[in-house]
């Protein structure tokens, strides 16, 4: 053995470093020691000799050891000797032995680490080297508990190694688990059950740690092992006893729970839960009412959960066998658990209910005729209303963890409601409008959680009950009828007054969930637009509420403006206030954010827009709406350049952003039924144009003004449509100044939209304009970036896909003289700049697109009056692109996007054929191909391919192409 002799020698000055409070030069030396100690063919024996030997006593050396050792398992195993195989299986037994006879076990994290090294051993040398590793442990360790607890903890990390299937595992690594577990099997299982068994009996009662632990292996091994070896008389009747032991309860719960849960033939399985449910009734544990550990009960909860589903899952499968007896004798089962159901369902406690929600949605899928289990389906609906309520410690002020978990436990209780209203919507609808009605009688007394979720059962109705287009209150008389007297009780009970943030959002949600109720009875619009309006809703004491109202209040009028004539201008000046801009510097909080203020300005908008008025009126309204958004745009941007603080010039140019986003905000109520010239307002966004265009030379803050006036222009290029083209070269000419790559990124789709929707239009101002663009796009791209820096090649790589996105806009709108016309030199230039993208850069996004441009311009260039020199640039350039991008090793041809960058190119050719006919082959057969060193064989065959009429032939047969090629 290398290192029995010599004493360990390691660096001791570096082992300093392992403390977490060692100076920074120290810890460092550390790390360089470990990776000296891991790298080494045999450095790392001198860890082995410490931990055998018991050398160091500091607890940091020690898990060094045992990193040091883990790292040879996990990653050098089959490169080590026989003599270091064998040292390592010395080593972890001569530490073993140490523990038995320590007084002091170790740290829990050095026997978890220690632990994980076996878990790895075991499973590098079970199947070869060490066959008898459980038995050398266990005849070592005997019932001694601190051997015990590494044996227990390492079947735990075996566990985590060989069958957890959270744990993702290669195909080669399930296969070798595969095999580990049938060895297991067959050689070590009853063994290892029966040291469980030895273990829980006998420290039960001295050692409940060791008997917790063990109960967890025993829960963990029970899913592959023979489950005759643990579901008998003997065993069970341990875990039960266990069952009334307060400190081993819980994880006896669980492993029980384990053991019902493990996959077998539906008659055992229902004879297991029968035989577990008569001897835990009999205990006295399903009267639930006289337990006060809420915590064992919540785990009791889950046990019953699980065995409720097994019974649903053996109905279900005896069912479709036709096993009609047996089948009957499950339901009978399962009924019978429904009152202990039931009980766990509405307990105070909401983790104990949750955990049974998922037995009572699958009894809910049984088939439930009978007045007893219709009885039932009432009693889960009560339940369900019941705990749906808020309780007295909610904190809606500020929402922690123990919150968001109701909320997360509100959700399950929907999904069982959802399932009601399958079952039975009769019902679930008439329970509903019980407690509706009678809450709602009374309000004005009743306690806030009882409102709130009568509310909120109203609400989710229309989610539950199944009907389309929200359509609720049409089509069946009786549910239209009975939802109908709801919302009318609702808006006419004066329940919006309620004093507590909760009703009063309920009441804005439910009464917008239900809009089209507005339209059946119209005549109560007028009081619910009162409690959106005032201290209800825009104007709640709490932001919360006030910011949820602006977005449903936008919700409300798009639904219902055709109903809102006579109120349009009363509701206009009641909101005014909430419509200015807050400049930075006034020093009162706004009652809405800037947010919310974006529903306030579209709201505005759709009333405007949809109004009955006559255009001048429209105009009118809409000028006092923008206008003052303009002034105070014009004082800010005034203000801007000259302010130094930075802090200060961020907060005005994000002020200056939202008058933007506003005016923007308010073009959306524009329709094709009612255009901005139509209402008589393409002046009022001439004039915000004018207004906002200046900010594109603003000297500082330039990317998020330019952002903003950029959004604004793709909107009016929507709304104004053609009155926007004399904006359109000013603003280009600003926005191309001093560029960045998000700016020109940003910039190009606004050049493409125009080009798409104005064509021929605008062919002047692009030739114009192409050049510079192009100009700048290259310099941006030309500028040197660091070698590593991710951000900035992923910022040119967006850049470079926008450009050719934008000639690829060019071309296919029939704009080829835009490019024709910047010069030889420029087109060729231009030119090449696709040939590259198409062969020179791995991205397929941005070579589909040039192959795609490619395609259309030997479409229009390529034929016999096509442009000067075209046809000689195709026979260069173009036909070489075609076979050199797939020949890259880049061009991944197992790739989806890459296999339609082919199809593209494949399009290409077929496009030369098409333009240049017999000349093409001819080029293909004699020049081009030989020069591939492609046979003649294939030469023909390419060739007679191309010249078929079905380019699906022609794709394949590419395809295959390229991939013999690559062989």
């Amino acid at each position: 053995m290398a290192c029995q002799s010599a004493p360990a020698i390691m660096d001791e000055q570096a082992l300093l470093g392992l403390n977490p409070n060692a100076e920074a030069c120290y810890r460092l030396r550390a790390l360089a020691y470990f990776e000296q100690l891991k790298e080494s063919q045999d450095a790392w024996e001198v860890c082995a000799e410490a931990l055998a030997k018991g050398i160091y006593s500091d607890d940091h050396v020690k898990f060094f050891c045992f990193q040091v050792l883990e790292h040879q398992i996990k990653y050098r195993h089959g490169g080590l000797t026989a003599a270091q195989q064998q040292l390592i299986r010395e080593t972890l037994m001569k530490w073993l032995q140490t523990q038995l006879m320590n007084v002091q076990q170790e740290k829990p994290f050095i026997r978890n680490k220690a632990a994980q090294v076996f878990a790895l051993t075991f499973v590098g040398e079970y199947l070869t080297h060490w066959p008898k590793f459980f038995f050398d442990i266990l005849t070592l360790i005997g019932l001694n508990p601190h051997g015990v607890d590494i044996y227990l903890r390492t079947l735990m990390a075996i566990d985590a190694e060989v069958v957890d299937r959270d744990i993702m595992h290669s195909p080669e690594e399930t296969r070798r688990n595969t095999l580990i577990k049938d060895s297991m099997r067959e050689q070590c299982i009853p063994s290892l059950v029966e040291s469980w068994f030895q273990i829980l009996q006998a420290y039960q009662q001295s050692h409940s740690e060791l008997t917790c632990q063990c109960l967890e292996v025993v829960g963990a091994y029970v899913s592959w092992i023979d489950l005759n070896l643990i579901a008998n008389d003997r065993f069970v009747n341990l875990l039960l006893s266990h069952m009334s032991v307060e400190d081993l309860r819980e994880e006896a719960c669980d492993c029980l729970f384990e053991i019902v849960n493990k996959g077998m033939d539906p008659v055992d399985k229902t004879k297991l839960v029968e035989s577990l449910c008569q001897v835990l009734q009999s205990a006295g544990f399903f009267n639930i009412e006289q337990e006060e550990d809420v915590d064992f009960l919540a785990k009791f909860s889950r046990l019953v959960n699980g065995m409720g589903q097994s019974l649903v899952v053996s109905w279900t499968k005896l069912h479709k066998a036709g096993s009609v007896k047996v089948a009957a004798d499950t339901l009978r089962a399962t009924e019978a658990k429904v009152p202990l159901m039931l009980q766990l369902l509405v307990h105070e406690d909401d983790d104990i209910s949750a955990n049974i929600v998922g037995f009572c949605y699958d009894y809910l899928q049984l088939p439930l005729l009978t007045d007893q289990q219709k009885a039932n389906v009432e009693a889960i609906m009560l339940a369900v209303m019941k705990k749906l309520t808020y309780d007295d410690e909610y904190n809606f002020e500020n929402e922690g963890e123990d919150e968001a978990m109701f909320v997360e436990y509100r959700k399950q209780l929907k999904m069982l409601l959802d399932r009601l209203a399958q079952v039975s919507p009769e019902l679930l609808l008439e329970a509903v409008r019980r407690v509706f009605n009678n809450t709602l009688q009374s309000w004005q007394t009743a306690p806030f959680m009882e409102v709130e979720v009568a509310i909120r059962l109203l609400y989710m109705l229309g989610e539950a009950l199944p009907v389309s287009h929200g359509a609720h209150f049409t089509g069946d008389a009786t549910k239209a009828s009975t939802l109908q007297d709801m919302m009318r009780t609702l808006v006419s009970s004066g329940v919006s007054e309620y004093q507590h943030t909760s009703v009063t959002l309920e009441f804005f949600e439910t009464v917008v969930r239900y809009d089209k109720f507005f339209i059946v009875e119209p005549q109560h619009i007028p009081s619910v637009l009162m409690a959106f309006l005032d201290h209800r809703g825009l104007r709640h004491s709490s932001p919360k509420v006030r910011s949820r109202v602006a977005y449903l209040f936008s919700r409300f009028v798009k639904t219902l403006h055709k109903h809102m004539n006579a109120f349009i201008e009363d509701i206009l000046s009641r909101i005014q206030d909430l419509l200015e801009l807050a400049p930075p510097e006034n020093g009162f909080p706004a009652l809405v954010t800037s947010d919310d203020q974006l529903f306030i300005f579209e709201t505005a908008g759709v009333l405007i827009v949809n109004g009955e008025s006559p255009a001048e009126r429209k105009q009118a309204l809409m000028r006092s709406l923008l206008t003052p958004l303009m002034d105070g745009f014009r004082l800010l941007l005034a203000k801007l350049p000259q302010e130094t603080d930075e802090e200060r010039q961020g907060a005005l140019a994000d002020c200056l952003s939202h008058a933007v986003s506003f005016a923007s905000r308010t073009s959306k109520a524009f329709s094709n039924k009612q255009t901005v010239k139509q209402c008589g307002c393409s002046e009022v966004y001439r004039d915000c144009l004018q207004t906002f265009l200046p900010a594109l030379s603003c000297p500082v803050q330039r990317g998020q003004l330019r952002s903003a006036v950029r959004s604004f222009l793709h909107r009016m290029i929507i709304c104004l449509e053609e009155e926007v083209l004399p904006f359109v070269p000013a603003a280009s000419e600003h926005m191309l100044k001093d560029c960045e790559p998000k700016d020109l990124q940003e910039f190009i789709p606004l050049i493409s939209q125009i080009t798409a929707k104005f064509k021929g239009q605008v062919s002047p101002f692009l030739q114009q304009v192409f050049m510079p663009l192009v100009l700048a796009i290259f310099e941006v791209l030309g500028r040197p970036a660091e070698e590593n820096d991710q951000a900035a090649a992923l910022d040119k790589q967006m850049l470079r896909r926008s450009y050719f996105s934008f000639i690829q806009t060019v071309t296919g709108s029939g704009m080829n003289e835009v490019m024709a016309n910047q010069g030889a030199e420029n087109v060729e230039r231009v030119l090449f700049t696709i040939i590259q993208g198409a062969v020179d850069f791995p991205d397929p996004i941005a070579q589909k697109t040039c192959f795609i441009i490619l395609t259309k311009l030997v479409e229009l260039w390529g034929g016999k009056d096509g442009l000067v020199g075209f046809p000689d640039f195709i026979y260069k350039h173009i036909v070489p692109a075609c076979f050199l991008a797939p020949l890259k090793p880049t061009f991944d041809l197992s790739d989806a996007q890459t296999v339609l960058t082919l199809s593209e190119c494949t399009l290409t050719l077929k496009m030369i054929h098409l333009k240049r006919g017999p000349e093409f082959i001819q080029f293909l057969q004699q020049e081009y191909l030989p020069s591939l060193q492609v046979s003649p064989d294939i030469t023909q065959e390419l060739c007679q391919v191309l010249q078929q009429a079905d380019v699906k032939v022609l794709k394949n047969y590419m395809k295959a192409f390229f991939q013999r090629a690559k062989l």
